[in-house]
């Protein structure tokens, strides 16, 4: 998704409060709240199709997985972000009795957008890592073929690229996988067409 700086500082708390009564999304990052736009065709069928794969393999299982609209807190660096998809594993933990702000999570997963990509693969990543809980970061192109799969290895991370259609994504903290097949079979002809 793109995203619009604000000029507002809020509090945490504050935060959380205007966000549950806002028509539209915002992340949240030291005080500054950052309005989300709409996202594009391709972003919109790879987000869909990677939740609808994880959905159906973790049918079951002690993990859940949660489109764009569950919210993930960094407390350390008091950061509430909306991952593309987020899966969360045997005890999800959430901020408060409301449960729309997820604390632990295992998998996050962003699809990339020209206006957030630099964001994405830098500081937002810098953000993740400090959650004990992340062991698998994942940043999927909307332009092209092509994964970029991070695996947290005690304290360094591992990354794996996969660019090809016939590759597949093994995410061994949740046992599932993704092929690129299957996540970019709907923008097949957008991108042919670029």
């Amino acid at each position: 998704m793109s995203s619009a700086a604000a000029r507002t500082y809020l509090t945490p708390e504050e935060y959380i409060s205007f966000e549950r009564k806002a028509t539209t999304k915002h992340e949240y990052l030291k005080g500054q709240i950052i309005a989300m736009s709409g996202a594009s065709r391709a972003h919109s069928f790879i987000t869909g199709d990677i939740f609808g794969e994880l959905r159906e393999q973790l049918k079951g299982q002690k993990c859940e997985v949660h489109s764009s609209d569950m919210r993930v807190r960094i407390h350390s660096t008091n950061s509430y972000f909306y991952p593309d998809v987020v899966v969360a594993c045997e005890e999800p933990r959430f901020e408060d009795n409301v449960f729309d702000t997820l604390l632990n999570p295992r998998v996050v997963i962003e699809v990339l957008s020209p206006s957030t990509e630099v964001y994405d693969r830098g500081e937002k990543f810098e953000f993740y890592k400090q959650l004990d809980s992340l062991q698998e970061y994942l940043l999927v192109s909307q332009d092209q073929v092509s994964i970029e799969h991070y695996i947290r290895q005690k304290t360094e991370w591992l990354e794996s690229k996969y660019t090809e259609l016939d590759d597949v994504v093994q995410l061994r903290s949740i046992e599932c996988e993704l092929h690129l097949q299957d996540i970019y079979s709907r923008t097949e002809l957008i991108l042919n067409a670029s």
